[in-house]
C-alpha cells in the first residue's frame, strides 16, 4: 500500500505535514477530512531529507544484497513471510529501503506474493530479480533464490568496484594533463606570443596560437559547439539506429568491448545456471535471464536461441552462429547439454570467466594508462615545438 506525504491546514490555520497510508490518493484525501484537515498539497512517497523518495527510491547494491541474504537466512531458519519483513523493516539502518520493506510487508499481508510486490519498486528491484523472486515462489524455492541472487549481486558489486577503482588513476591523469594544457595555452602561449616575430612562425605555431585565440576570445563559440554537438549525439543515441550503434559499440570497442560482452556473458550464465538448478524450465529460465545480459543486441540472441531451444535445438547452436560468445564457452554448454548437467556448468563458466575479466580489466587500465602519458607527452611537446622553434629561429638571426 503506498505511502503520501501532505501538507494541510487545521481548524485553527496552523500548517500541518505529516504521512498516511492508503490505496490511493482519494482514499487519502478522504482520511485527511475526516481528521478535519484541509489538504494544501498531497504526493505519494515519504519526504526523507527533503527529498520526495516515492516510487523512484533507489537503493545500494550493497543494502540490496544484504535484504536479500537476511531474507533468505530468517526464511530457511522457519520465520513466516511477514515476521521476516516485521524484523527487517525495524532495523532501520537505510530510511529507503525500510519504507520499502514496510511496503512490501503491506502489500505481501494483502495477499500479494513477494515478487509481485517487488516489482512496484522499479527503481529500488531490478526488473531481474522480481522475476527470479517469482520463479522461485512458484517452484518452492524461495530461500534459495534469494540467497543465490544475493550472491550474484556480491559478485557484481565487486567487479563493478574493481573496474571504478582501475579507472581512478586514469580519470586523475587525465583531468591533470587536461589542466596542464589549458593552463600552457591560456597563460604561458600568449606571454611568449609577445615577444615573438611572425615570420619565424612555422605551421604548427600557427596552429597553436590559433587554438589559443579561439580559447581566448571565442569560448562562448566553443561551448555552444561542444552542447550542440553533444545534443545531436544524444538525440540521435535515443533512435532505434542509434541505439542499435551504441550496443554494437560498446561490445566491439577497442581494449573495452571484449571486457564488456564477456560480463554480460558471465552474467547471462549465472543467471541461467541459478534458474536451471532451482528446476525452472530451460525456456522460463531464458526469458527470465536474456534481460540479465543488459545488451539489447545479446539479448535479441538470446531470445532467438529460446526459439531455437522452443523447437528442438540445442541451445549451443544459436549461440556459436551468434559470434558474440566465445567458441570456448560455446563448446561447454554444448557438452553440458550432452551431459545433462548445464546448470552445473553454467555457473562453472561464469566463476572461471568472472576471474579472467577480471585480469583483462587491470591489463586494459595498465594499457590505458601508458597510452594516455604518451598522448598528454604529445600534446605538451607539439606545444613546445611551436614556441621553441621561432625562438631558435630568432637567435640564430641574431647571431
Amino acid at each position: 500500500m503506498p505511502s503520501f506525504s501532505y501538507r494541510a491546514v487545521d481548524g485553527g490555520g496552523k500548517s500541518v505535514e505529516g504521512v498516511l497510508t492508503a490505496e490511493n490518493y482519494q482514499v487519502a484525501l478522504r482520511m485527511l477530512d475526516e481528521k478535519a484537515l484541509f489538504p494544501v498539497k498531497v504526493t505519494e512517497g515519504i519526504k526523507e531529507r527533503g527529498l520526495t523518495l516515492g516510487g523512484k527510491r533507489r537503493v545500494k547494491g550493497q543494502h540490496l544484497t544484504l535484504f536479500y541474504s537476511q531474507l533468505a537466512d530468517l526464511l530457511k531458519a522457519g520465520v513466516p513471510m511477514l515476521r521476516s519483513l516485521d524484523v527487517l523493516s525495524k532495523q532501520g539502518s537505510h530510511g529507503a529501503l525500510t519504507q520499502i520493506i514496510k511496503e512490501l510487508r503491506e502489500d505481501v499481508a494483502g495477499g500479494a506474493a513477494l515478487g509481485e510486490a517487488m516489482a512496484k519498486h522499479p527503481h529500488a528491484f531490478p526488473e531481474l530479480q522480481s522475476s527470479m523472486v517469482n520463479a522461485g515462489e512458484q517452484g518452492g524455492f524461495l530461500e534459495d533464490v534469494l540467497e543465490r541472487i544475493a550472491i550474484f549481486s556480491e559478485k557484481q558489486d565487486e567487479l563493478r568496484n574493481k573496474l571504478i577503482g582501475s579507472l581512478i588513476y586514469p580519470c586523475i591523469l587525465l583531468s591533470v594533463g587536461t589542466m596542464v594544457v589549458v593552463g600552457l595555452m591560456l597563460f604561458v602561449v600568449p606571454k611568449l606570443r609577445e615577444h615573438l616575430r611572425p615570420e619565424t612562425f612555422n605551421i604548427m605555431t600557427h596552429i597553436v596560437f590559433g587554438i589559443c585565440d579561439m580559447m581566448q576570445h571565442h569560448y562562448i563559440v566553443m561551448f555552444l559547439a561542444m552542447f550542440g554537438v553533444a545534443g545531436a549525439v544524444s538525440g540521435w543515441a535515443k533512435t532505434a539506429g542509434g541505439r542499435h550503434a551504441w550496443e554494437l559499440f560498446k561490445l566491439r570497442a577497442p581494449l573495452l568491448g571484449k571486457v564488456t560482452t564477456m560480463v554480460a556473458i558471465c552474467r547471462f550464465c549465472r543467471i541461467l545456471g541459478t534458474l536451471l538448478h532451482n528446476g525452472v524450465p530451460i525456456l522460463q529460465s531464458i526469458k527470465i535471464a536474456k534481460d540479465s545480459a543488459g545488451n539489447a543486441i545479446l539479448a535479441k540472441v538470446i531470445e532467438d536461441a529460446g526459439e531455437s531451444v522452443k523447437k528442438g535445438a540445442a541451445l549451443s547452436e544459436p549461440l556459436g552462429k551468434s559470434g558474440l560468445f566465445p567458441s570456448d564457452i560455446v563448446d561447454m554448454i554444448a557438452v553440458a547439454e550432452e551431459g545433462n548437467n548445464l546448470e552445473t556448468v553454467l555457473v562453472q563458466i561464469a566463476d572461471t570467466n568472472e576471474a579472467r575479466t577480471g585480469r583483462q580489466i587491470d591489463l586494459a587500465v595498465r594499457v590505458f594508462e601508458p597510452i594516455l602519458l604518451v598522448v598528454m607527452a604529445a600534446i605538451v611537446m607539439c606545444i613546445l615545438i611551436a614556441l621553441l622553434l621561432p625562438i631558435l629561429t630568432m637567435g640564430s638571426a641574431v647571431a
